[in-house]
């Protein structure tokens, strides 16, 4: 049995990055690579793939490894290092690493396991270096084309998300999904807004799609204020078209609509409370001074609540300009402290609006 380290962390050690991960891929069958290794167990539901040390193996795709790296999905992917140090490569594979072009590895390749359109994208938010040849745009058009993409498991579509909110570009998943006319269905909120302008002049030149993926790029570096960004003006893309550039009561719309989104990728109950409460009140964290004391009682209670102050603040700086995180904490600490007198305990709601008051009067 050999056995070869394969993909992303070969794609990694040449372009002088430290992996990541490391993928193994060995000859035989799991079955009898089990029996190798004992301690080694199936991953989930996916029998093809076995977990032994904390790395996934899996058999090679084909009869040799030259045929399991032209059935991978991009070129710059189709690397395996044998344990001897040496290194087999798709015919170009070394050219598109050097060339900081993201390739197919096959005329089929997304056509084979549609999920790699998103893959793509999210490639391309973690390699920002890199372009994507016309071949992946092409065909990502025609996966979208053939209606396949519906058929995705919601947990895999997902899987590429949460990776994407961990890269150094992250809107890039979002750019790319949109030029190959892939946000439909699971992302669809999104198809058609680079179409819509983000606000009026002076204050927008760009569309929604290009705005939304600046704050997603501004939060890089924070998970959680990615996916909020990702959220934060999902609204604007339903605003009645007479209203246009305006997107009046924009942040009603979108808290259901990133409650649907994050439903629809069954994402956990907290990434989803996170994109609703993002939609519906990052413009007050952009006007977070001239609030009153109780509009801002009430925002910081229910940021403390789902324990997303700091995200929260991320994603209003990153979209104002503004940082307002600083006075958003000082001002949380000071209300958190406030205790009601025994006297005013147990007394129902009314305990909670006195409560509610006395918060307020601690601040400016």
């Amino acid at each position: 049995m050999e056995e070869y380290i394969v993909g992303g962390a070969v794609r990694d050690l040449l372009l002088g990055r430290p992996p990541r991960e490391y993928d193994i891929a060995f000859t035989g069958t799991v079955e009898g690579f089990i029996c190798r290794n004992p301690s080694a167990r199936k991953a989930g539901n996916d029998f093809s793939i076995c977990i032994l040390d904390g790395r996934e193996y899996a058999p090679l795709r084909g009869k040799s490894i030259h045929e399991d790296l032209a059935l991978r999905d991009f070129t710059i992917n189709a690397l395996a290092l044998d344990y001897s140090g040496r290194i087999y490569a798709h015919p170009d594979a070394l050219n598109d690493l050097q060339s900081r072009c993201m390739r197919p590895a096959g005329p089929t390749a997304l056509a084979d396991d549609p999920v790699r359109v998103f893959r793509a994208a999210r490639f391309a938010a973690t390699l920002p270096d890199f372009s994507l040849h016309s071949e992946t745009v092409d065909q990502m058009r025609r996966v979208a084309a053939s209606g396949v993409l519906a058929s995705v498991t919601p947990e895999r579509v997902a899987g590429e998300l949460l990776k994407a909110l961990k890269t150094p570009a992250p809107g890039n998943f979002l750019r790319v999904l949109d030029a190959g006319n892939c946000l439909a269905p699971w992302f669809g909120e999104f198809a058609g807004a680079s179409d819509i302008p983000a606000g009026p002049l002076p204050y927008h030149a760009e569309s929604v799609l290009e705005h939304v993926a600046q704050v997603m790029d501004r939060c890089a570096g924070d998970a959680d204020a990615v996916y909020m960004a990702l959220c934060h003006d999902v609204g604007k893309t339903v605003s009645p078209p007479e209203q246009l550039p305006h997107h009046y009561r924009h942040e009603h719309r979108g808290e259901a609509m990133a409650e649907q989104l994050g439903a629809r990728l069954k994402l956990s109950v907290r990434l989803v409370r996170a994109g609703a409460v993002a939609a519906r009140q990052h413009m007050k964290g952009g006007t977070y001074p001239a609030l009153r004391r109780g509009t801002r009682v009430d925002l910081l209670m229910t940021l403390n609540r789902h324990s997303l102050l700091l995200p929260f603040a991320r994603l209003v700086q990153a979209d104002s300009g503004v940082d307002h995180g600083e006075r958003m904490r000082g001002e949380l600490d000071a209300i958190l402290r406030v205790a009601l007198p025994d006297a005013l305990r147990n007394l129902g709601p009314e305990s909670g609006r006195r409560l509610r008051e006395l918060r307020c009067a601690v601040l400016p």
